[in-house]
């Protein structure tokens, strides 16, 4: 029997937040932003889809959960961007169009529910943000998006290259996806950035593909350094298809402890911020946030910083000038 992922559209759905006047935030069903939750092929633009799958992790588990507990906080989420002086409730018809489905035990299988959830997704000229999940995800997320827009610039936030090589006899997992992505022709490396790249590596080595392939990675350091002057040389991504991958253990462990594998020396909140409203993009077709861990956090500031970055996604995606 087939898998039934997609369900009977709605259309003219209001698409407006539950208003924390009339219900005071910590009550009412969750859903991401306090957005609506509507099937897949409803009539909204952007598109809020939990990845609640944690199969590729190689040191702490528990990134499976976090699309549950950043939809729990984002009812602190308010559409009024103060820098952009942009309500983005206003501007684009946002909606929670659920969970994708996966398979806790098996990665190809999760990989291919993925990959055609996000198909479809794509197809109805959609665009959407994911919340994972390991970031193991993100490829079959590429994969998607390839299919429709062609190759891919990267926006990559990490603490850590994923550029890595096979790990016990496993081709993937989620410190592989960049490397898989160059090698399937997924990306343009030459023309894709990491920031937040920090830490200690397995040996020199580690740099031979991002080298080779021309990826621009910028460190702490470079942010650190001067950030005015970071912000400024950061490219003009122009009209090209773009697509951004936000690790949440990019943030410094004192901003996001609840990850799989943190790193001290990393960003911070605020310096995140200023890096995603400084991006010029104007065809942002997907993003995702992911490696968000609920039983390592405390007092749940990783989860509220995934809802920060969330909105700011969403206001970058809502002001990107290409359809």
């Amino acid at each position: 029997m087939k898998l039934q992922l997609f369900n009977t559209k709605l259309v003219g759905m209001d698409y407006k937040q539950l208003s924390g006047r009339d219900f005071p935030r910590f009550s009412g069903i969750k859903t991401f932003f306090r957005m609506p939750f509507v099937p897949v092929d409803s009539d909204y633009e952007v598109g809020i889809v939990g990845i609640p799958y944690d199969g590729g992790v190689s040191y702490r588990p528990g990134a499976r959960f976090g699309p549950s507990k950043v939809r729990d906080l984002s009812s602190l989420g308010r559409g009024y961007h103060w820098s952009r002086d942009v309500n983005i409730i206003d501007k684009i018809k946002i909606a929670d169009i659920g969970d994708c489905p996966t398979v806790p035990i098996d990665q190809q299988k999760t990989y291919d529910r993925i990959k055609d959830y996000f198909e479809h997704l794509l197809s109805l000229d959609k665009k959407f943000i994911a919340i994972g999940g390991d970031h193991s995800v993100t490829l079959p997320l590429l994969r998607a998006a390839h299919k429709k827009y062609g190759k891919l610039r990267l926006i990559h936030f990490d603490a850590h290259l994923d550029t890595y090589p096979a790990a016990w006899g496993c081709e993937y997992h989620h410190g592989t996806f960049v490397r898989h992505a160059v090698e399937e022709g997924l990306i343009l490396p030459e023309k894709s950035i990491q920031i937040g790249i920090r830490g200690p590596l397995t040996g020199e080595s580690d740099l031979q593909f991002v080298n080779q392939h021309k990826i621009l990675v910028t460190t702490v350091d470079d942010v650190r350094a001067n950030l005015n002057s970071f912000l400024n040389a950061l490219p003009d991504f122009g009209d090209d298809p773009v697509y951004i991958s936000f690790d949440i253990d990019c943030l410094d462990p004192a901003y996001a402890p609840g990850t799989g594998t943190p790193v001290p020396g990393g960003l911070t909140t605020y310096e995140t911020q200023k890096i995603l409203r400084a991006l010029k993009v104007n065809h942002l077709v997907g993003a995702d946030i992911v490696e968000v861990s609920p039983p390592y956090d405390s007092s749940d500031i990783t989860a509220l910083a995934a809802m920060d970055t969330l909105f700011e996604l969403l206001c970058l995606m809502g002001l990107s000038k290409k359809t």
